[in-house]
């Protein structure tokens, strides 16, 4: 008796159990069955020619929540599908500029006419490392720059500019922090990266250098990857997953601080600080970035270019030397 008892105690358990696993499964239901929403696509506000092969595009950006705007160079055969560079600016630019810092400060559109691909350079988003912030900041505001970029922007420039889904990406000083990043974390997004005057690690003591990068801009980085501890800041460090960059052609360039000719006389309007003396600076310290993270490619056996030149401060004439220097890399990537 006390068998069955038990028996008939333990059936009707598993009889509640049972219905109140199905009844769960029954509220849930609509939840699992029901696909998800499509995300708002990004879209053409407006567009503005400059000449025949420079546009200004305006994309309204569902994640941004504003209209972001882009410099556009086009090859000069504009119906056959084409790779596309993506290209990156530094800590200098501003969301009151014109234009990208690339098109005013070299010579960018000249150097690009014969090469038959697209390039897109955001214009704005100092401070922001072109990344997805966890709060919105007071100073800097709403930046969701890593899903823009990743995916909103690439279809719509697929489908705008003929792109055959070959894309690079390359940035300069914060720029190229972030561009090294979005590479790693996109591997099949981006075939070849190249990285110009940056610190290319951002945790441990490289938080450092980014916290006064974004505070330079009156940001707190707190909000975009959170506090010291945060997860967020191994998660965006190059250093932490080179592993991700293996097979890529990838470049590298650092200048060693020393003045060259190009500063005999020096214009503040073409380097990120505003005298020579914070040039020379911050490059030696980009110097010491790059030696870490050429280390580190090395260890893991990773092929890269790097170049360590001298002179060069950390502006403008120097990276114009870099694109040139780089675009072999990036061509072997692009597959042009």
């Amino acid at each position: 008796m006390t068998t069955c008892g038990s028996d008939s105690n333990r059936s009707r358990r598993q009889r509640n159990a049972a219905w109140m696993v199905g009844v769960a499964l029954a509220m849930i239901a609509p939840l699992v069955s029901t696909p998800p929403m499509a995300s708002a696509q990004a879209a053409v506000d407006h567009i503005t020619k400059r000449t025949d092969r420079w546009e200004e595009v305006y994309v309204q950006s569902p994640a941004m929540g504003r209209i972001v705007q882009l410099d556009l160079l086009l090859p000069a055969n504009q119906a056959a599908p084409r790779p596309t560079l993506y290209l990156l600016d530094g800590n200098g630019s501003t969301e009151a500029q014109t234009l990208s810092t690339w098109t005013m400060r070299t010579d960018i559109v000249n150097f690009f006419t014969d090469k038959e691909t697209n390039v897109v350079m955001p214009v704005g988003g100092g401070g922001t490392f072109y990344t997805d912030w966890l709060n919105d900041d007071r100073k800097l505001g709403h930046n969701r720059w890593e899903t823009f970029l990743t995916q909103e922007l690439p279809p719509l420039v697929d489908n705008l500019l003929h792109g055959n889904g070959t894309n690079a990406m390359a940035g300069v000083s914060m720029g190229a922090q972030a561009a090294t990043t979005l590479t790693f974390r996109h591997p099949t997004l981006y075939r070849a990266l190249a990285a110009y005057s940056g610190c290319l690690y951002s945790s441990n003591l490289g938080q450092a250098t980014v916290r006064t990068t974004v505070a330079d801009k009156g940001g707190n980085a707190d909000n975009m990857w959170g506090g010291i501890a945060n997860p967020e800041w191994p998660a965006h460090d190059p250093t932490r997953h080179t592993e991700a960059l293996r097979g890529k052609p990838i470049y590298l360039s650092t200048g060693s601080g020393v003045p060259g000719p190009y500063d005999l006389n020096f214009d503040p309007s073409y380097a990120y600080p505003t005298d020579l003396t914070a040039a020379i600076a911050i490059e030696q310290v980009v110097h010491e970035c790059t030696l870490v993270f050429d280390t580190d490619l090395r260890l893991h056996n990773i092929p890269a270019t790097i170049r360590y030149t001298t002179p060069g401060t950390h502006s403008w004439p120097y990276w114009q030397d870099a694109l040139h220097d780089s675009w072999p890399t990036l061509k072997a990537g692009l597959g042009i």
